[in-house]
């Protein structure tokens, strides 16, 4: 998949789409987690199984739609030369960081 530029007026735009799909993600982990608590080994197992196919197509869906998943329920979008950068459950897309900076050097966008 080639990389998408964004810039922060496209990537704002983006962001109610991508907050959503995010919630959605983390309310079905959330029901699921339930039941990988379960004594049963068979509900457990398939709660864990349930899990992974949550995270891996919220995954997807970030990737498709030209952003960058960068662990759980956080996005990167990509400026040429940095990062605006996002995490559940913030209510916007207020953070940048460099290429090199690790995820405690955003810094918020003026």
């Amino acid at each position: 998949m080639a990389l998408r530029r964004w810039t922060l007026e496209g990537a704002r735009e983006m962001f109610p789409d991508i907050r959503a799909r995010t919630a959605r993600a983390v309310e079905a982990v959330e029901r699921a987690e339930g039941e990988a608590a379960s004594p049963d080994p068979v509900r457990r197992a398939a709660a864990r199984r349930r899990l992974d196919e949550i995270a891996g197509r919220w995954v997807r869906e970030m990737e498709a739609l030209g952003v960058e998943a960068k662990g759980p329920w956080c996005v990167d979008f990509d400026n040429g030369s940095g990062y605006y950068c996002w995490r559940w459950p913030e209510p916007e897309l207020a953070y940048f960081r460099g290429y090199r900076d690790g995820e405690c050097a955003r810094t918020r966008i003026q």
